[in-house]
C-alpha cells in the first residue's frame, strides 16, 4: 500500500471555470453551481480564478465575488484555493490581501507570464506576495504558458518562506518532482494526461480541468491507487483516456471545453467565455460529446 503524501489542499481539486452570463457579466449563481458540482463528484478542493477560470479577463472585484461565492457554496465542505497568479507584483499582491480577507484556505501563485523576469525576479515576485499573507501558498510552474521554467535553486529559496507550501506542476519532469518533495513541497499535477505518473512519482494529488466532468473518476484513481490497486487505477486512468484528449486538445482548451463540458451535463445554461477566447462551435460540442461518451462520462 502506497503512503498517502501530505495533501494540504486535498487530494483531488479542479481548476474551475467561472460562469458569466450570455452578456460576458460574471454568472455567480452559475459559478457556486460549478463548484457544488465538482465537491459532489469527488473533490475535496477546488481552485477559483485560474487561467481556466479565465483569470486575465477578471477585475479585483469580480475575483473577489468569485471567491466568496464559491467560499459560501462549498467552503465548508472543501478547500477554496484562489489563483492570485499574474504579471504584475502589484496585482497579485492585491489579490492574495482580497484573497485572505474573504477566507481563502490557499493562494495559487503562478510564475509571472509575458514579461519572462529571470530567477531573481521570479523569487521576488513569489517573496513579495507570499510574505504579504498568512494563507498557505500553491506555486504554479506552467512553462508553456509563462515562457519561463522554476529552477530548482528558486524553489529552494522559496520553500524558506513559510507560507509555500506546494507546487503544482505542468512541467511534467517526474524526476525533477521527485526533488521537489525531498525538498518538502506537496507536488500536484498541473497537466491531466499525466496525473496517473505524478501518483508514481509520490504526488499529492492533482489540479485538474478534466475534474470538471470526471470528478468521481479521478478519485476512485486516487483511492485504487491508495489501496495498492495500481491496475485497476491504470483502468480507470485508459477509461479517461478519450476524455482528456477532447477537454485539452482543443486549440482553446480549458475555460471552453470546460464551460461546454458542464453545459453538456447540464450544470451551465451556456458556455460563454471571454475574448480573447472564443465558444466552442457546434461541431467541436458534437466531438467532446462524443468523446465524453466514449469515456463512459455522459
Amino acid at each position: 500500500m502506497s503512503d498517502s503524501p501530505s495533501a494540504p489542499f486535498g487530494r483531488v481539486l479542479t481548476a474551475m471555470a467561472t460562469a458569466f452570463k450570455p452578456d460576458g457579466s460574471v454568472d455567480v449563481d452559475g459559478t457556486a453551481r460549478i463548484a457544488t458540482h465538482l465537491v459532489d463528484h469527488g473533490h475535496d478542493g477546488v481552485v477559483v480564478s485560474g487561467t481556466t477560470g479565465e483569470s486575465p479577463t477578471t477585475t479585483v472585484a469580480e475575483d473577489g465575488e468569485i471567491l466568496a461565492a464559491v467560499k459560501d457554496a462549498v467552503g465548508d465542505r472543501a478547500s477554496v484555493v484562489a489563483g492570485v497568479g499574474t504579471n504584475s507584483t502589484a496585482h497579485s499582491l492585491e489579490l492574495a490581501q482580497q484573497a485572505e480577507k474573504i477566507g481563502a484556505d490557499g493562494l495559487l501563485l503562478v510564475t509571472p507570464y509575458y514579461n519572462k523576469p529571470g530567477q531573481a525576479g521570479v523569487l521576488h515576485h513569489f517573496r513579495t506576495v507570499a510574505e504579504a499573507t498568512g494563507v498557505p501558498v500553491m506555486l504554479y510552474d506552467v512553462p508553456g504558458r509563462t515562457a519561463t521554467q522554476i529552477a530548482l535553486e528558486t524553489y529552494a529559496a522559496a520553500k524558506q518562506i513559510e507560507t509555500v507550501v506546494a507546487v503544482k506542476d505542468a512541467v511534467g519532469d517526474f524526476a525533477r518532482g521527485v526533488r521537489l518533495r525531498e525538498m518538502g513541497y506537496a507536488v500536484y499535477s498541473g497537466d491531466d494526461v499525466s496525473n496517473l505518473g505524478w501518483l508514481a512519482h509520490g504526488a499529492a494529488g492533482f489540479v485538474s480541468v478534466v475534474g470538471h466532468v470526471a470528478g468521481d473518476q479521478l478519485r476512485a484513481m486516487v483511492d485504487a491507487w491508495d489501496a495498492g490497486d495500481h491496475a485497476e487505477a491504470l483502468a480507470v486512468f485508459t477509461r479517461l483516456l478519450p476524455a482528456i484528449g477532447a477537454v485539452m486538445g482543443v486549440p482553446n482548451y480549458g475555460a471552453t471545453t470546460a464551460k461546454a463540458g458542464l453545459q453538456l451535463l447540464g450544470v451551465l445554461d451556456n458556455r460563454t467565455v471571454r475574448g480573447p477566447l472564443v465558444e466552442l462551435t457546434d461541431d467541436e460540442v458534437a466531438d467532446l460529446r462524443a468523446s465524453l461518451e466514449a469515456a463512459g462520462l455522459l
